[in-house]
């Protein structure tokens, strides 16, 4: 053969299992021996009975007769002496039979006694012309049939040409390069729904194409604007115009509780781009698919604002879904469908009030269509292994759980997928949360010109998570200090992890990050302070981060740092406290004041640091905080 193919064919197991072990091990029995295998064929055999009995039983069972009793056979049938007589007759007749073929195969294969030859046809009388005749008949039938429809597509596409009239046949071909179409007895239907992508929405896209009249054609030629088409599409009403999604974050007013959302209060244009002309039908269809769209975005919603268990009910009013995200805050997310039917709604708009100066969060409504769209993309799209043909699969997690050995409680994990509606209010809480970040980080950097702060965000972050670095430096002093902390901003909480390793978890106000991020500008003043005195030759003599003395801070705690000078004869004493501010008190040594009592004879300790004065600082040179403490020690370290 050209093409073989090898196939692996396997004997059954004859043996029967004896055992099967607890390792899975089976133990077969022994094959039987030729003479038990003899023995045990033989005992089948029934010999009380010959040949002539057993086609009577045969014949009688197919006529369907009763067999009769053994009481009735003939008195004269004797059985045969020799239990192997059958089986011996068998075997005869079998040998006669097997000689009488090899007889046969010989004698046809030496040639010698007999000759086989084949017997041939009888001619079958040809008739060429008749069949050339026959043929150029059927050609130049064929032929005919052509040369019309040439003439025809020819003469139609002249008329077109001549009159400049789209083709409906074109059209239809570059409408089902787009859109499904079927054709259902004489019409021709189409199909906008989602459901090839995994939609379960339960309205129909199903919309209509027909030829549009000459005369209509003939109008929209003589008209300016785009081509006229040979196309004309119905599409249902209710899923005529214009239609999106609305979202956007507000404070929580009472007055917006029983307002409904409409064209007019949220600008929505009342017909598509080109009103009073007609739209080509490859606009319309879009338009009508979005409308297909939304309807089924905002259904899904609601139905997840009504299921969902929240520590404030969700509100469902009409064609908006309120909710709250964070104390005080809600978010609003509102379908606006104009179809040309409801154009002016007065009542609405003045129900609208506050509602209308918010201007709608795009993003948020971009995230709400691309989760839908990975809703549709994962119901079509399952991970790999799975069945060919099966129209569902397991996810690959849930297909490593065997293997993995995953308990009870990973299972019911797997199972548990966040819905739509939980995963918007995530983003907008991440998102509000990130702009009150950036409104503290911006305020703090317009009130706070000493030190300079800075703020990088990242470029690349997640719907729900994103980070910031924070860079706190001098002007100048950039490469002798600086401090930096990076803040983490996830849905209801800040993540701050300052310069020390230190982890600060933070809620949603906005007072506890402010007060952080001072708390991280006094402590970079004090580190700058002892930076800068190592550079000038000065030594520590204490610091504190958190000083016991004095009056308790409202916020963090007050610390202090001690220099000496290079002599030890002056001394900078740094007291740094929030509320206050950075107070500045030098000393030197020996006292002027000192004078010999009783008490205290001798000289030596004249050499004690005087009382500490204060320092203004306000009233010194330099462009921050820390040129002024190094041209303060610069004049403390000169000798006088």
């Amino acid at each position: 053969m050209a093409n073989s193919v090898n196939i692996s064919i396997e004997a059954p197991i004859e043996n029967q299992i004896q055992e099967i072990t607890y390792d899975g091990q089976e133990i077969y029995q022994a094959p039987l021996s030729m003479s038990e295998n003899l023995a045990r064929l033989a005992q089948k055999i029934d010999f009380s009975k010959t040949d002539d009995e057993f086609c009577n039983i045969k014949k009688e069972g197919e006529n369907g007769s009763e067999v009769k009793s053994e009481e009735d056979k003939e008195p004269g049938y004797q059985s045969s002496l020799w239990p192997w007589d059958s089986v011996r007759n068998k075997l005869r007749n079998a040998l006669t039979e097997v000689s009488v073929l090899a007889d046969v195969l010989s004698i046809a294969k030496e040639k010698r006694y007999m000759v086989l030859d084949p017997i041939q046809a009888d001619p079958i009388e040809s008739r060429p012309m008749v069949q050339v005749y026959g043929r150029k008949k059927a050609l130049s039938a064929a032929g005919a049939v052509l040369l019309n429809g040439v003439e025809r597509l020819r003469a139609s596409e002249t008329m077109r040409m001549t009159r400049n009239m789209p083709d409906f046949h074109i059209d239809l071909l570059r409408l089902r390069q787009n859109w499904r179409l079927k054709k259902v007895s004489n019409t021709i239907v189409g199909d906008l729904s989602y459901r090839t992508a995994g939609s379960k929405f339960s309205q129909t896209g199903v919309f209509e194409v027909t030829k549009a009249p000459e005369e209509q054609i003939a109008a929209a030629m003589n008209a300016p604007g785009a081509a006229p088409s040979a196309l004309r599409v119905t599409v249902p009403p209710e899923l005529q115009g214009v239609a999106f999604i609305s979202v956007r974050c507000q404070k929580e007013q009472e007055d917006v509780v029983t307002a409904t959302l409409n064209s007019s209060a949220l600008n929505c244009p009342g017909s598509l781009p080109g009103d009073g002309a007609e739209l080509h039908w490859q606009q319309k269809l879009e338009a009508a698919q979005n409308v297909l769209y939304c309807k089924e975005l905002f259904a899904r919603l609601a139905a997840e604002a009504v299921q969902l268990d929240a520590s404030i009910p969700h509100i469902v009013v009409g064609n908006r879904i309120m909710l709250t995200i964070l104390p005080s805050i809600q978010l609003m997310i509102g379908l606006c469908h104009n179809n040309g039917q409801n154009n002016n709604n007065t009542e609405g708009t003045k129900s609208q009030g506050s509602y209308v100066k918010a201007e709608h969060d795009h993003v948020l409504e971009h995230s709400l269509h691309q989760l839908l769209r990975a809703v549709h993309h994962s119901n079509t799209h399952h991970p790999f292994p799975h069945p060919a043909t099966g129209p569902l699969g397991p996810s690959k997690r849930r297909s490593l759980a065997g293997p993995m050995g995953a308990d009870r409680y990973e299972l019911m994990e797997m199972s548990r997928e966040q819905s739509l509606l939980e995963q918007i209010v995530q983003q907008a809480q991440h998102f509000f949360m990130r702009r009150r970040g950036e409104y503290v980080l911006d305020t703090i950097a317009k009130e706070v010109k000493d030190p300079l702060i800075v703020s990088h965000w990242n470029a690349l972050n997640s719907p729900t998570h994103s980070c910031v670095k924070i860079n706190i430096m001098a002007y100048g002093y950039d490469a002798v200090c600086r401090t930096s902390l990076v803040v983490h901003v996830g849905e209801k909480t800040l993540k701050c992890i300052c310069r020390d390793g230190k982890v600060r978890n933070l809620s949603y106000e906005l007072q506890e990050l402010r007060d952080l991020i001072f708390c991280q500008i006094y402590q970079h003043q004090m580190t700058g302070v002892q930076a800068v005195g190592r550079c000038m030759g000065w030594q520590l003599l204490a610091s504190s981060s958190h000083l016991g003395a004095g009056p308790v801070e409202p916020l963090a705690n007050a610390s202090s740092c001690l220099l000496a000078s290079p002599n030890g004869d002056r001394m900078i004493a740094i007291r740094c406290e929030p509320s206050v501010g950075i107070q500045v008190f030098i000393a030197q040594s020996p006292k002027k004041d000192f004078f010999v009592s009783e008490l205290v004879q001798d000289k030596k300790w004249e050499n004690l640091g005087g009382a500490f004065k204060e320092v203004k600082l306000e009233k010194m040179e330099g462009k921050n905080f820390l040129n002024k403490m190094e041209l303060l020690m610069a004049c403390l370290s000169s000798p006088s």
